[in-house]
C-alpha cells in the first residue's frame, strides 16, 4: 500500500515538473505576434485570437484546456 502511495506521489512530481518546464519554455503572445508579423488568426488550444490593427483579439478560453504552443492558422496573404 506503501509503495503505491510513494508511486502516485512521485508521477504527480515529475508530471507536475514537466509541465512547468512546458509553461516556461512556452513563447509569449507578444513575441509570438512579433516573430509572426503576417499572421491574422492564431491559438493555443484554449482561445481562438485575431489580429486587427496589430492587436490580439481572444475568445474566452475552454474549460480546462490545456495550453499549448502558439499556432497560426490564418496568414495576410490566405
Amino acid at each position: 500500500m506503501y509503495v503505491f502511495a510513494a508511486a502516485a506521489v512521485f508521477a504527480l512530481t515529475v508530471n507536475g515538473s514537466a509541465a512547468d518546464a512546458q509553461a516556461s519554455v512556452q513563447q509569449s503572445m507578444a513575441d509570438f505576434m512579433k516573430s509572426n508579423p503576417d499572421c491574422k488568426e492564431f491559438n493555443d488550444q484554449c482561445s481562438i485570437c485575431a489580429v486587427t490593427d496589430g492587436k490580439a483579439e481572444c475568445s474566452t478560453p475552454e474549460i480546462a484546456c490545456v495550453k499549448k504552443p502558439y499556432v497560426c492558422t490564418r496568414r495576410a496573404d490566405n
